[in-house]
């Protein structure tokens, strides 16, 4: 059963919420590098989604974004600890970082580093249990 709001509400929520994940984007690819990463914009991301849930009803958002939040996170846990095992492969300690610059056709000189995906996992994961924690609560009827 969907609850009457105002038709502002959902304007200034979706206005809200494409600022929200430019941001989270932003604070994914800045991590490696600054202050960002993985977990912050996994949790900006998360809060975009629940203002989305916030704003408009659980049955809606669930047919416009249709994640399993628990396959999200075991996606996420498995590309973290893959990323931090291959190292171990060439002999380098769990987790340490490669990275090298890559002439790219459309970005010109780039760097590559395994940072990205493993701030992706946690990225993943950080999202799916936030996301899970906040809607097994909220759908709670106890």
């Amino acid at each position: 059963m969907m609850k009457s709001r105002p038709i502002q509400f959902h304007v200034v929520t979706r206005i809200t919420g494409f600022i929200i994940l430019t941001f989270s984007i932003f604070l994914f690819f800045a991590g490696h590098n600054n202050p960002g990463g993985g977990f912050i914009g996994g949790l900006m991301t998360a809060s975009a989604l629940v203002l989305l849930y916030l704003s408009f009803d659980v049955q809606s958002i669930k047919k416009a974004i249709p994640f399993d939040y628990t396959q999200m996170i075991a996606v996420g846990l498995a590309i973290s600890i893959i990323t931090g095992i291959v190292g171990m492969f060439f002999g380098f300690p769990y987790l340490t970082q490669f990275f090298d610059y890559f002439q790219l056709p459309i970005l010109g000189e780039t760097e590559l580093t395994t940072a990205l995906p493993f701030d992706l996992g946690i990225y993943l994961v950080v999202v799916g249990f936030t996301m899970l924690t906040i809607l097994t609560i909220a759908e709670d009827e106890a």
